[in-house]
């Protein structure tokens, strides 16, 4: 369960239309537009983050939209992977790969 949940958060893609939809309910027009994506890559994104249990869909005549099943765990899990990135690639560094762990 957990891995699936994570897997929607395996891509930047993905990452991105989460970040999105934090504002709100969009459709697939919507995002499209905002995020600069092909509208089969925004679609497929979305069909996985679905699957993985992190959106919700409504459906109103033709339209469909799209909006976070759980905002608060999805807000907690995004700001902790932006937290891993700024430690890991952009900010404190990690422990140097050179020296064992636990050296001093």
């Amino acid at each position: 369960m957990v891995a699936r949940l994570l897997h929607g958060f395996a891509d930047p893609g993905r990452l991105r239309i989460l970040e999105h939809l934090r504002l709100g309910e969009h459709r697939v027009v919507e995002l499209t537009a905002h995020l600069g994506l092909a509208q089969s890559t925004v679609s497929a994104h979305l069909a996985c983050l679905r699957d993985c249990g992190l959106l919700d869909v409504r459906h109103e005549g033709r339209s469909s939209y799209y909006r976070l099943a759980h905002p608060e765990a999805t807000e907690a899990l995004l700001r902790t992977s932006s937290l891993l990135l700024d430690r890991t690639v952009g900010g404190t560094p990690g422990p140097d790969a050179t020296e064992p762990t636990g050296a001093a």
